[in-house]
C-alpha cells in the first residue's frame, strides 16, 4: 500500500467475512464496547491512517484505536525501529520484581526498555518538577495508582475531587471518579469521600459569564466546598483533585481558561495534589506533549497510557511512597514489546516535528469542517489532532457515524451529540483534505435521511 497514493474503498460494509469473524468472537467473549462491525486484517495491507478489514475493504481510520495508535499503522517512523530487534521470550516479564537491559550499558544500548521510556517520560515532564515513574499495563492502572500515591501523601486524607461528565477508566477505583455514562457505573460499589463538581466546558468563558454551574457568586463550586470558604470539606483533608484537561469519553470538551485558572488557584492555595489523567489527550495529541501544557495548571501526578503503549504515572519523589511494596504490579514494568514502542513513538514525535504538524492539520481540518459543514452542526472545536464536531440531535450524529462507514471513514461518538476525530499525529494535508472531504460528504447524507429524502 502507498500512503502516498492510497484511497478508501469500501464494499459491503461489515462484509460476509467480518460478520463470521465477530460472531466467532462473540461466541465466548463477554459483551464490551466495541465501536463497529470493523475487523482489521492484521495480515492485510495497511499505512498510516489506511488499513484493510477482513473482506478486502480499504478505510481510513480517523479513530487511531481511540487514540492508542497516535501514528497509525505499519508506521515506519516506528515500525522501521521495531523491525531491527530480534523478539524474545518471554516478551512480557516479571518487571517490578526482575530488572532487564539490553547489552551491558544502559547508555550504549541498542534499543530502548523500560527504563530508557521513564527517563523520556521524566524528560517531557520536567516542566513540572515530576522526576519518577511507576509502569503499569493500562490507563486505569496508571490512574489508580495516582489515587494510591496521593493518598499516602496526604494521609490520611479522606477525599477526592472530580469533575461532572468524567472519564477515568473501568476498574472499581477509578469507576468511582467516573461520573459520565450510568452504564459503566450502575450497581458496582465505590470509593466513599469522592465529590463532583461541574465541568466547565464553555470554552469562552470566564468568572462572570459562564453558567454552567461552577462559578458561583463568590467563586467557584470547588472553593466555596472548602471549610475555609465557608464549605464543609478540610482541604488538608483532601487527597487529590482528578482531571482530565480535556474530556474525552464524555464528549471531548474543552475547558475555559477561566475554569483551569481557577483550578489552578485553588490546587496551589490549598496545596491539594492535582492528578490530571492525560491518558487519551496526552503523547501529543493537542500539540503538545500534554494538554495541560495548553493551560496554567500546574499537575502533580500525570497518568498516561494508550498512545504510549504502557500505563506510565509521573510524579514527583516526595509524592511517591518511599516505603517498598505499596506500589507493585508482576506484569506492570515489564513488557518489553510496549516499553519499546512507548520510547518509540516519544522520539518519533521529537525527530519528525510531530507535535508542529499536529497543530498545522488539526487547524487545517477545523477550518475544513467550518468552512463545508451543514447548519446542522453545531460546534467544531479541538486542539491539535484532538477534534470534535458536535451535531443538533444525537440521532443525527449516530446517522454520520454510519454514512462516515460506508464511505470508508472510521469514526467514534462521544457525549450525547459528538464525534471525535482523532487522525494520526503524522497525517499529511492530503489526508485531511481527504478525510474531513468524506466526513463532511457523511454529514450531508445523514442531513438527506433525516428529511427523508
Amino acid at each position: 500500500m502507498d500512503r502516498d497514493t492510497a484511497e478508501p474503498d469500501v464494499g459491503a460494509f461489515p462484509g460476509p467475512n467480518a460478520r463470521k469473524w465477530v460472531t466467532f468472537h462473540q461466541a465466548h467473549s463477554a459483551p464490551s464496547e466495541y465501536s463497529h462491525e470493523f475487523v482489521w486484517d492484521v495480515t492485510g495491507e495497511a499505512d498510516g491512517p489506511f488499513v484493510t478489514d477482513v473482506d478486502g475493504n480499504v478505510l481510513l481510520d480517523f479513530t487511531c484505536h481511540i487514540g492508542a495508535a497516535p501514528l497509525g499503522y505499519h508506521n515506519e517512523k516506528v515500525l522501521s525501529k521495531v523491525r531491527e530487534f530480534d523478539l524474545v521470550e518471554p516478551m512480557k516479564i516479571a518487571g517490578q520484581d526482575l530488572y532487564f537491559g539490553f547489552g551491558p550499558d544502559p547508555a550504549t544500548a541498542e534499543f530502548p526498555g523500560s527504563s530508557h521510556l521513564m527517563e523520556k517520560l521524566v524528560d517531557v515532564s520536567t516542566h513540572y518538577g515530576m522526576d519518577t515513574v511507576f509502569l503499569s499495563n493500562s490507563g486505569a492502572e496508571a490512574m489508580e495508582n495516582a489515587m494510591k500515591i496521593t493518598h499516602d501523601h496526604r494521609a490520611p486524607a479522606k477525599y477526592g475531587v472530580v469533575f461532572a461528565g468524567s472519564f477515568h477508566g473501568r476498574t472499581l477505583g477509578t469507576l468511582s471518579l467516573t461520573k459520565s455514562k450510568e452504564v459503566y457505573t450502575r450497581h458496582y460499589p465505590e470509593i466513599s469521600g469522592v465529590e463532583t463538581v461541574p465541568f466547565c466546558d464553555d470554552r469562552s468563558c470566564d468568572a462572570g459569564s459562564c453558567d454552567c454551574g461552577f462559578f458561583t457568586g463568590t467563586g467557584s463550586q470547588l472553593r466555596t466546598s472548602l471549610s475555609p470558604e465557608g464549605g464543609y470539606i478540610d482541604p488538608a483533608e483532601i487527597a487529590f483533585v482528578a482531571l482530565e484537561p480535556i474530556q474525552g469519553v464524555g464528549g471531548y470538551r474543552f475547558p475555559s481558561e477561566a475554569f483551569m485558572q481557577e483550578i489552578a488557584d485553588v490546587t496551589g492555595e490549598y496545596d491539594i495534589p492535582l492528578i490530571v489523567d492525560e491518558i487519551q489527550s496526552g503523547v501529543g495529541r493537542t500539540g503538545e506533549i500534554w494538554a495541560s501544557d495548553h493551560y496554567p495548571i500546574e499537575p502533580d501526578v500525570i497518568a498516561s497510557a494508550k498512545g504510549l503503549r504502557v500505563g506510565a504515572t509521573i510524579s514527583r519523589s516526595d509524592i511517591f511512597p518511599a516505603e517498598k511494596n505499596r506500589l507493585g504490579s508482576t506484569f506492570g514494568g515489564g513488557d518489553l514489546l510496549g516499553s519499546m514502542m512507548g520510547a518509540f513513538t516519544l522520539a518519533a514525535i521529537d525527530e519528525h516535528d510531530l507535535l508542529d504538524n499536529a497543530t498545522v492539520r488539526g487547524r487545517q481540518a477545523k477550518e475544513l469542517l467550518r468552512d463545508d459543514a451543514p447548519g446542522h452542526v453545531e460546534d467544531v472545536r479541538g486542539k491539535g489532532l484532538m477534534l470534535a464536531v458536535t451535531f443538533d440531535t444525537p440521532d443525527r450524529r449516530d446517522a454520520v457515524v454510519r454514512e462516515s462507514l460506508q464511505r470508508g471513514l472510521l469514526t467514534l461518538g462521544c457525549g450525547k451529540q459528538t464525534i471525535r476525530l482523532l487522525p494520526p499525529l503524522d497525517s499529511t494535508t492530503r489526508e485531511i483534505e481527504l478525510g474531513v472531504g468524506i466526513f463532511v460528504d457523511a454529514i450531508e447524507a445523514a442531513g438527506a435521511v433525516a428529511r427523508g429524502v
